[in-house]
């Protein structure tokens, strides 16, 4: 039951850009969570901080979507990096940076997904089915 479950999700990660869906989901709910700080360093910025809540909130938005839409990618990539990089002025200098660099890194990343490319396989894997290699022979 649980070997099945996992080559499930392997083979439903494996046709989307998982990691950099995941890693701008982690930027936007760090950035939320750091705009809720109990620290004297917090920044609010215009009409009550609203962009400071608002830019996060699509950077999560943006990830998750990566995650359940692939097809759309590139916009949602493009977004991604753009509000992360927003981030910066709006909300605590985007989470303290932590937030900011995992947005920018998890858009970058879905950006250059490439939906047709086989998955990889592991080094084991290629060890083993590797063809014996055959060089010149000498007479």
């Amino acid at each position: 039951m649980a070997g099945r479950a996992r080559t499930a999700f392997r083979r439903w990660r494996a046709r989307r850009p998982f990691w950099g869906g995941l890693l701008l989901t982690l930027g936007g709910a760090e950035v939320l969570l750091t705009e809720k700080a109990s620290m004297k360093v917090v920044l609010h910025i215009g009409m009550q901080g609203l962009a400071g809540y608002l830019l996060p909130a699509v950077m999560l938005l943006c990830g998750l979507l990566l995650l359940f839409n692939p097809a759309q990618r590139l916009f949602y990539s493009i977004v991604g990096v753009l509000v992360s990089l927003g981030t910066w002025l709006t909300s605590n200098l985007g989470g303290f940076l932590i937030g900011l660099l995992l947005g920018v890194t998890g858009s970058c990343l879905a950006f250059g997904w490439l939906p047709d490319q086989e998955p990889r396989r592991g080094l084991r894997r290629r060890r083993h089915t590797r063809p014996p290699a055959t060089g010149p022979t000498t007479s």
